[in-house]
């Protein structure tokens, strides 16, 4: 612990007595009482030593209800982005609310407690996306409105410098650059975050050249990517003068700006504003036979591009934009998967170029992504992406994990129904779906657990998820006197035909404890396991409940996955494949558990996990009504005996029936 200056030790005797009033405070006085630890917090943090004082007592703040009724009240849903422009903020109790809100993470990650809804891991991976954020604090760089306020910008300098120095960064940016091909190794929809982390990396770089030692190719790799991936934008010229070079380039240097980019997108999933701006000027100015090589295109691809060259040139046209970089590489992929050859997707993409977005949904489009193009131009960019990339759609800061699912799953099974979704909500800002023969209309509906407006988000998803979201709540009210869990009647009405009719379940909806756990993991290994289903593979994905639980193995909530596929790794073990919604699939849920989104023959944008430590951590799955139960070989007892105690372990450890004697559970 360092020692506390004077000043900084009279504060923190202040601060105890006011932190104490405030957990002593019933729940409808704690406002009045929140403000007076705020106003200490205030002064630590202009004193040496204060920082200190802060991190010692940020967890202590919390359980006294510093946060309660706050943005700050869920550490979960906080974005890294909106930190530093709080910091910002002229009134002094917001940035000491933010400081201690940073502070109270920083003990999290540092394990110094535990928090009901945040993890360490999670606590560090945000702290890392905020100090990324915010690198030139580290370089003395200072802008204008720094200038214009000195006091802040010497306060936000010793914060990030605070939490670097406590997570025991040895070198900040080559623990993020790696952060960042981690992320981006999953291929995500959303990757404004990451660009602007890019984009503080590259100024990072010019101010401290050498700095990041053996990491420096894996950021420059970055760094070109977006800015300069060619010859003729290696000096990042800007738009206009980029589009002024290519006049007088011959067909050699064109092509060989075509495979520059085409190679930097498929190396990163990032897309320069330029290589927009390049495949424009290509569908514009010369034949079709630069667009293969400029979208990077494969044999199933380039067949497509060349069938549907018509519709691809007005996609280009309508969607791809410096202002929608990442629609080129939704586009590339869209034409890989080979989706314009199932017959109703180009008239489906034909009626949405022709759609009239209404007001009040182009004004939300608007409202969360801005106007530099239109909203219909937002939204088609949008489309392409999810068609291209279904894996990488997320949540974002929003608790609707079922909808992302379910987007996530229409664009990979069934994307002629999801662009049926997009005109209709586009069109009539109104869903209507069907749950046994009874219409629901989203438009009709009060809101679901997406209350407010759906942030960091894509654009597919902010159109559709509060109507999503609306009827599933429905679905779920409908369900609700039948007693059981109600996902058995929902998922397959929701999702569609391929989810399986029966719903299993590991613990009793009523009490919460489980309920026949070695037969729920016999049944699953008897419908999924290759080596007792008699090798037969996953044909759709499926609908899925998770157990989430943190780094050390407590539980954390319940989860909405799809399960994609089962296959052997490359070192021979057998591994579920699966699609999270939750934006970053690689998590450590403890007891040896740590997801991998790499290395162990994933694909973009899915998650791994060997099969038993998927099944601990599993507690509800779909399966064919048809199938009896005990079809398919005998599952080995130390098999269900070592998943059992995987689960018991962690998440099942209070849910053991009292008067069920569960092997193993001692």
């Amino acid at each position: 612990m360092m020692e506390q200056r004077p000043e900084a030790a009279r504060l923190a005797d202040t601060l105890d007595v006011a932190i104490e009033r405030l957990a002593g405070a019933r729940p409808f006085a704690k406002q009045r009482h929140q403000r007076p630890v705020l106003d200490v917090a205030a002064r630590l943090t202009a004193v040496p030593g204060g920082l200190e004082v802060l991190f010692e007592r940020g967890l202590a703040m919390e359980a006294a209800g510093l946060f309660r009724g706050s943005d700050w009240d869920d550490p979960s849903r906080l974005l890294p982005q909106l930190v530093g422009q709080t910091l910002q903020s002229p009134d002094r109790l917001t940035v000491a609310l933010e400081v201690t809100s940073l502070l109270r993470l920083l003990a999290i990650a540092s394990g110094g407690g535990a928090h009901v809804n945040i993890h360490a891991e999670h606590a560090r991976h945000f702290l890392t996306q905020v100090l990324a954020l915010n690198l030139r604090h580290f370089f003395d760089q200072t802008s204008e409105a720094d200038r214009q306020d000195s006091t802040g910008a010497a306060l936000r300098g010793d914060v990030f410098r605070f939490i670097a120095e406590h997570i025991g960064f040895q070198d900040v940016l080559g623990i993020l650059v790696a952060e960042i091909w981690r992320i981006l190794e999953q291929r995500p929809l959303q990757v404004g975050p990451v660009k602007e982390m890019i984009t503080q990396i590259a100024i990072a770089l010019t101010l401290e050249d050498g700095g990041i030692g053996r990491e420096r190719l894996g950021a420059d790799r970055l760094v070109s990517a977006l800015f300069g991936p060619t010859n003729e934008c290696l000096d990042d010229p800007g738009i206009d003068a980029y589009l002024a070079r290519l006049e007088r380039l011959d067909e050699t240097a064109l092509r060989r700006e075509a495979s520059g980019f085409a190679r930097a997108m498929h190396d990163t999933g990032l897309v320069s504003d330029y290589h927009a701006a390049f495949l424009r000027w290509v569908s514009e100015h010369r034949d079709a036979s630069l667009l293969p090589e400029t979208l990077g295109l494969g044999g199933t691809g380039i067949d497509c591009c060349h069938k549907f060259k018509s519709l691809v040139t007005r996609l280009i046209a309508e969607a791809v934009h410096p202002q929608t970089p990442q629609a080129v590489y939704g586009l590339s992929m869209l034409l890989e998967r080979g989706v314009l050859h199932s017959s109703p997707i180009a008239p489906a993409l034909e009626r949405q170029m022709s759609m009239s977005l209404r007001p009040d949904v182009a004004g939300r489009i608007e409202l969360a992504f801005g106007n530099a193009v239109s909203a219909h131009a937002r939204v088609l960019a949008g489309t392409l992406e999810v068609l291209g990339q279904p894996l990488g759609v997320g949540q974002g800061a929003n608790p609707t994990c079922q909808s992302a699912r379910a987007i996530a799953m229409w664009a990979l099974n069934d994307p002629d129904f999801l662009l049926h979704l997009i005109c209709q909500v586009g069109e009539f800002d109104s869903l209507l779906m069907h749950f046994e023969g009874k219409a629901i209309a989203s438009g009709d509906l009060p809101a679901g657990l997406a209350a407010g407006a759906v942030i960091d988000a894509d654009p597919v998803s902010v159109l559709l998820v509060p109507h999503l979201d609306r009827v599933y709540a429905e679905m779920g009210r409908i369900c609700a006197p039948r007693g059981g869990d109600p996902h058995r009647w929902i998922n397959p009405e929701f999702h569609g035909w391929w989810v399986a009719r029966d719903c299993v379940v590991a613990v009793d909806v009523l009490t919460g404890q489980l309920d026949d756990y070695d037969g729920f993991v016999t049944r699953f290994c008897q419908g999924c396991h290759p080596a007792y289903n008699g090798g037969r593979p996953v044909i759709h994905p499926q609908p899925a409940g998770i157990a989430v639980t943190d780094a050390s193995a407590r539980f954390v909530g319940w989860h909405a996955i799809s399960i994609l596929r089962v296959a052997q790794d490359t070192e021979g073990r057998t591994r579920i494949y699966f699609y999270n919604p939750n934006n970053d699939s690689g998590q450590d849920w403890g007891g040896g558990v740590t997801v991998s989104t790499q290395g162990n023959g994933e694909r973009h944008g899915e998650a791994s996990l060997v099969f038993e430590q998927f099944v601990s951590r599993l507690y509800l799955f779909h399966d064919d009504l048809i199938r009896p139960a005990g079809a398919g070989a005998p599952v080995p007892a130390e098999l269900i005996a070592d998943i059992r105690t995987m689960a018991v372990e962690s998440w099942a450890a209070e849910r053991i029936p009292r008067d069920l004697a569960l092997a193993g559970a001692q």
